[in-house]
């Protein structure tokens, strides 16, 4: 069953300080996985956004139509991942930290067990899904604003920016998921934290790509990541940016690289 859950969204100014806060609603529903741990996932209204940005690997940017689907309120945590695949590969521990150092495969092989576990479709999003779900209606870099902060997301704020009074912060690791506010949609944590695998092969651009918000695959090994990180700094963490390990594809694995679960809306019957 879905309930409501209600949260504050909030918007900064080009330095970083917030100038609205309103009050927003999603509809979600709790998996439970057993021994006390949960996983939250929140439905994501279909809708038509601009894809992109005019870098190049981001270009061209394009119309794309997405279907109602669900996301993962948070990444998946390590407590999560211990429940449905038996181990934690985490180099920075925390039960309530998310899950990293795992591959592409690690990450689809958890959405195949999730779905034996719950009947439901589980699987990683397609990127057009995380950059929709990530803007929430928002047409800025990020959906926060023109910029964030280490108040904001976790990230390295020591990168040079154009404004000094942006504040400058390195934790120099994970943090707790949830533990700034989330966007429009209820989803926590979309810039930075740990970069988060999604379904599609690399594309050096979006020549070609798919109009209607599902995957874009084909033969090339490169799996594609999005979000940023822990230890990237702010240029790389925005809505639009995209990134591939070329040098080892869906095997690699390292200490800022995670994943975050889609649900399609078939499983609700909402289409």
């Amino acid at each position: 069953m879905l309930k409501d859950f209600k949260f504050e969204v909030v918007t900064v100014n080009t330095k970083g300080e917030i100038t609205n806060r309103r009050s927003n609603s999603a509809k979600y529903f709790t998996e439970d996985l057993g021994n006390g741990v949960t996983l939250e996932i929140v439905e994501i209204p279909g809708g038509e956004f601009f894809m992109g940005s005019p870098a190049d690997n981001e270009s061209p940017q394009h119309r794309v139509n997405v279907k109602s689907f669900f996301m993962g309120k948070f990444v998946v945590t390590q407590a999560q991942y211990q429940e449905i695949m038996g181990k934690n590969p985490s180099r920075l521990k925390g039960e309530k930290h998310p899950v990293e150092f795992v591959s592409w495969n690690d990450a689809t092989e958890f959405c195949k067990k999730l779905t034996e576990k719950t009947e439901k479709t589980y699987r990683l999003p397609s990127e057009a899904e995380w950059e929709y779900a990530c803007r929430a209606g928002t047409t800025t870099p990020f959906h926060f604003g023109k910029t964030i902060t280490t108040d904001l997301a976790n990230y390295d704020g020591t990168t040079c920016t154009n404004d000094d009074a942006l504040k400058v912060q390195y934790r120099g690791q994970t943090i707790e998921v949830g533990s700034f506010s989330p966007n429009a949609f209820g989803l926590y944590d979309m810039h930075g934290n740990v970069w988060e695998w999604c379904q599609d092969t690399w594309h050096e651009n979006y020549n070609g790509a798919p109009s209607d918000g599902s995957a874009w695959i084909d033969n090339n090994p490169y799996r594609v990541l999005r979000g940023g990180s822990w230890s990237n700094y702010l240029y790389l963490c925005y809505s639009a940016y995209r990134k591939n390990y070329g040098w080892a594809g869906r095997n690699i694995v390292s200490n800022n690289v995670g994943f975050r679960i889609a649900c399609g809306g078939e499983s609700w019957g909402i289409t």
